[in-house]
């Protein structure tokens, strides 16, 4: 076994929109978004395996089995595809909150995609790591090509897109209702009018339709846009219970994230230019 392990981060994101303008001929529903990456997030550790085994150290998500953990799930996928003979050790350094929508579970999958074709030198090219990712969710395309994008399909039909340096005051209500069960919601507004890119870069609300689900069933995700709502427009981002609003400078940030009541789950993270992962910050050793 390799003793050395490697280090590489799993950076948030946020949705700074998300509509869904209808159904895909599959019954799936059609989504439109942008993806925000943020330059904060979880830290995966790898160290490469001789015997082919895929072994998790300690738990990345509480409750989750090895098995069904994305992160060994993505390991074991490019293992099919590329060489089987090689394995990796896998830990997890979590401070992405599960449920919250911020894409923790789909940048962590992302990681080890990226990460492992790099030290198995398999080089699959991206492409083929976002085809693997599309498999284990829609959102981990998106992490594994580390643009910020505008986003519809399922997530997967990506568009990279420059956004301007920002701070997001982030807000974790604790909620964790399933996605599925949200898209079954009688209130879910699934025939929204098609967005287009300009009215994105135009500033016009586009709103995000599990908002109201959210709002209407769950007092903490309420409590949460209220007591954001002095310091600019909250938004809830993906189909978790996660809120945030955005600034333009630090300190504007910094001044909202003191002024909160007492008692809640809140952060401070910057918007990336680019994934971190993609960044020339990846795999330094321990």
């Amino acid at each position: 076994m390799d003793a050395t392990w490697s280090v590489w981060p799993a950076p948030a994101k946020l949705n700074l929109f998300l509509r869904i303008p209808g159904r895909r001929p599959d019954g799936y529903h059609r989504l439109q978004t942008v993806f925000r990456l943020l330059d904060w997030g979880d830290t995966i550790r790898l160290r490469v395996r001789r015997d082919g085994r895929i072994v998790r150290h300690g738990v990345s998500v509480a409750g989750v089995a090895e098995a069904d953990d994305l992160t060994v799930r993505a390991a074991k996928l490019l293992q099919a595809a590329s060489v089987p003979a090689l394995g990796a050790d896998i830990m997890v350094e979590k401070r992405i909150p599960a449920g919250g929508g911020f894409g923790g579970g789909s940048s962590d999958a992302a990681t080890v995609l990226v990460a492992l074709d790099r030290l198995w030198e398999t080089r699959l090219g991206v492409d083929a790591l976002a085809a693997l990712g599309l498999q284990l969710g829609a959102d981990v395309p998106v992490f594994v090509r580390g643009d910020n994008a505008w986003a519809e399909g399922v997530g997967e039909l990506l568009t990279p897109l420059a956004l301007p340096p920002a701070w997001y005051l982030l807000v974790d209500p604790g909620v964790h209702v399933s996605t599925a069960e949200l898209f079954q919601s009688p209130e879910l507004t699934r025939d929204a009018r098609p967005a287009t890119m300009s009215d994105f870069v135009s500033g016009i609300p586009l709103g995000n339709a599990f908002e109201p689900v959210l709002r209407g069933r769950e007092p903490a995700v309420n409590a949460a846009f209220a007591a954001l709502s002095p310091f600019g427009t909250p938004r809830l981002t993906g189909s978790g219970s996660g809120c945030f609003v955005e600034f333009a400078t630090r300190e504007s940030a910094e001044a909202a994230l003191a002024a909160l009541p007492t008692g809640l789950k809140a952060w401070l993270a910057a918007g990336a230019a680019r994934s971190p992962l993609h960044a020339g910050f990846g795999g330094a050793t321990d």
